[in-house]
């Protein structure tokens, strides 16, 4: 019976995991192949096809025929590329293209970043919980509620306190919810006093169990402005209901330039300008994102000295026209619930016509610190003046992003745009994310880069990089299963 084959270190981050033959590290990144450290996932290449559009596809060596390949054409992500720990080592690839007559050099490496998180756009009239309330996942706190944005409700998850500041769980939770939202997989989250919604990117919100439909298309005051003139000569009175601005179309300046007349309502929320009213009810599940299912029930006595009048009709209608009322004011000045009017469906359906989508969108943000930085030039400080010049750009994974203006480069990129599964984690804990700087090569040579380790593309596919040449731009070798076994 032949010896067990000695494990060796891995050095691709600080935890340093010792890896037996043909298992994988903690990270699920790298492995030990035939006493290599292998970097198991492949590099993505994305090939920008212009006879379609200018669609950008994934590109690998195995697709490769060894014909010369146009460096404008081919873009060199830090998906799989691997990292620069310890990090006064050259980036995995600084690679030289020529793009119209420009020789330009694309910097790659999969940053760990301490310092990250995501911001978590929730499109939907429901109410998730109040401003500050901590959010959880699997008991843990991850984050909490941000304030709340037109038609959205918001989210701040991770951060550095609550990856390394609390307890390990804590940690452990918070990293591993960050890295299946950045990856597009669904998790959910339970907000403290408030619901339990489940999020995915770019997929709509499960809130308590419901799949929502669509956002509000604007505040009541709004939708009363956008929709008067459907209402005009058809009925009495329009109420749309809101949980932050309510709407009543006769007492509204939009009714007023119709020549709307008076109706007597009374609404018991604070009145703001004439037909915009605040705290009609508390936030929650029912109509226009409040905690009412009776929207009666915001309604005071009607005045028959101001207009109110037996036969006096009245639509009641939310934010997203997803609930609606018809009612018809009796001998008492009571409403009483009717049949919507067929004269009256359209501009029900015209309201939730005008509502988009309901949408989670995830946005990977992070420090890009003076550590990786190293990866790219000798002098740190120079690269994050030259991403502020605007003569480097900076990219996640091949995709745009925003650079926070101020000091350090602190980035935001919408995960929908980049490759499926870009992101990885290390148990420090800390989220791994691809992360690419382009810049002219003699904007380079003067940041103090390392001009000496730049490479063309065609050598990076025929000769691979650090980890393991034979599989740095393929799939990890047909039976090494790498991909199955993990270090124990």
């Amino acid at each position: 019976m032949s010896a067990p084959s000695e494990k060796i270190r891995c050095d691709a981050c600080p935890v340093m995991c010792y890896i037996a033959e043909g298992k994988m590290g903690a990270c699920d990144r790298y492995g030990n192949s035939d006493g290599k450290i292998v970097r198991c996932d492949p590099l993505t290449i994305l090939n920008k096809r212009i006879e379609s559009g200018g669609e950008i596809i994934p590109f690998l060596k195995t697709e490769w025929d060894g014909s010369l390949i146009r460096d404008d054409e081919v873009f060199v992500t830090a998906n799989g590329a691997g990292t620069t720990y310890p990090d006064y080592k050259p980036a995995p690839f600084i690679i030289s293209r020529d793009v119209d007559g420009v020789d330009f050099i694309t910097v790659v490496t999969e940053a760990i970043f301490s310092y990250c998180g995501v911001k978590v756009k929730i499109d939907t009239d429901r109410h998730l919980g109040r401003e500050g309330a901590v959010v959880r996942a699997n008991g843990e706190a991850i984050g909490h509620v941000m304030t709340s944005e037109y038609g959205s409700q918001m989210l701040s998850l991770g951060g550095v306190d609550h990856l390394t500041g609390s307890t390990k769980s804590e940690g452990r939770v918070t990293c591993d919810a960050l890295m299946k939202l950045c990856n597009k997989e669904a998790v959910e989250l339970t907000i403290d006093e408030g619901s339990t919604v489940v999020v995915q990117a770019g997929q709509p919100p499960i809130v308590d169990g419901h799949q929502e439909e669509r956002m509000r298309v604007g505040c009541g005051s709004a939708t009363i402005g956008m929709f008067a003139s459907q209402w005009k000569d058809l009925v009495d009175e329009v109420v749309v209901v809101d949980d932050h601005i309510t709407g009543v179309v006769s007492e509204h300046q939009a009714g007023k330039v119709l020549d709307w007349p008076d109706t007597g309502i009374k609404i018991k929320g604070r009145k703001s300008t004439p037909g915009r009213y605040f705290q009609v009810a508390d936030p929650g599940l029912g109509w226009g994102g409040t905690d009412i299912e009776d929207p009666l029930t915001i309604l005071g006595p009607w005045n028959e000295k101001k207009g109110a009048k037996p036969g006096l009709t009245m639509l009641m209608v939310s934010t997203t026209g997803e609930q609606f009322g018809y009612y018809v004011l009796d001998e008492h000045l009571v409403p009483q619930k009717q049949e919507l009017p067929d004269t009256l469906r359209p501009s029900v359906d015209l309201i939730a016509e005008n509502c988009e989508p309901a949408l989670c969108t995830v946005l990977f943000m992070g420090g890009a610190g003076g550590s990786l930085r190293s990866g790219v030039t000798k002098n740190p400080v120079k690269l994050t003046r030259s991403v502020r010049a605007l003569k480097t750009n900076v990219t996640c994974g091949g995709a745009p992003l925003y650079v926070w203006p101020g000091g350090g480069i602190t980035i935001m990129v919408d995960v929908m745009r980049m490759p499926d599964n870009s992101f990885g984690y290390v148990p420090t804990p800390a989220l791994v994310a691809p992360l690419e700087f382009t810049v002219a090569r003699d904007d380079y040579k003067a940041l103090g880069g390392y001009d000496e380790a730049v490479r063309s593309i065609g050598d990076v596919l025929d000769r691979g990089g650090e980890y393991g040449d034979e599989v740095r731009a393929i799939s990890p070798p047909s039976g090494s299963g790498l991909s199955e076994q993990k270090n124990s």
